[in-house]
């Protein structure tokens, strides 16, 4: 009996940290969550603090809907093309912290989520900051690479793809960065561990596509602006909150 006592308060457990927003409303902190110093981002109606990568206002590509931040297709342009719709949450530059967001793919839909972000004029957001990928896993057209799935450190660590829920339903995203430590937390599971600024880091960055990227042979920043990215495909963010460390 107590054996089952046991299993059936640890699986309670796991689905209160696999759906942190259970039991209240989006874009909403509970008692305790104010009392360990949560932030949110977003409220939910609005994009007050948010403002384009390397801009001062919001891209015409983003929306507001169902209590949700939405980037979608710009006009003029076919699924997979930007619009220069990258942005930043550009308040204050973040240096040590807890991010949790929640995150929906439409079909075929690729996104990012970044952190440390170091504006550079002319550049997009990924030039200079590490991404957290948001990827419809299952049809979208970036997905021949483990490392290029969601919840991934986009093309140099692989999370597992059997943490991912499919299109259309929510996901939670935890990105914990301390004094250069971070791990990904994608529904409840670490699926991503690593440590900035190591030889380690400079291998991963050495193997991937940023090997010749200035922002990333130069140093990631030690702090900077949370960011999301538009790759003009539909995506939905809510529950953006971070607690600094």
């Amino acid at each position: 009996m107590k054996k089952n006592i046991n299993l059936l308060l640890t699986a309670i457990a796991v689905v209160l940290l696999t759906v942190p927003s259970f039991g209240q409303k989006p874009n909403t902190l509970t008692p305790q969550e104010k009392k360990e110093g949560w932030t949110l981002l977003f409220d939910g109606k609005d994009f007050n603090g948010w403002r384009q990568c390397n801009g001062t206002a919001m891209p015409k590509d983003w929306t507001i809907e169902d209590n949700a931040m939405k980037v979608f297709t710009g006009p003029g342009k076919q699924p997979g093309q930007g619009s220069d719709g990258d942005i930043v949450y550009g308040v204050k530059k973040f240096k040590n912290f807890e991010l949790s967001v929640d995150w929906k793919a439409s079909k075929m839909a690729n996104s990012g989520i970044f952190y440390y972000v170091r504006e550079v004029p002319g550049k997009p957001i990924y030039y200079a900051a590490p991404e957290v990928q948001v990827l419809d896993n299952v049809d979208a057209t970036d997905n021949k690479i483990a490392s290029h799935l969601a919840g991934s450190l986009y093309d140099m660590l692989p999370a597992d793809p059997k943490t991912v829920k499919p299109t259309g339903e929510w996901n939670t995203i935890v990105i914990s960065v301390k004094d250069g430590k971070v791990t990904h937390i994608q529904n409840g599971v670490k699926v991503c561990e690593y440590t900035l600024w190591t030889p380690a880091w400079d291998k991963m960055v050495a193997n991937s596509k940023f090997k010749d990227f200035p922002g990333f042979t130069e140093g990631i920043s030690h702090e900077g602006y949370i960011g999301l990215q538009d790759h003009g495909y539909t995506v939905w963010f809510r529950n953006v909150k971070i607690k600094e460390l």
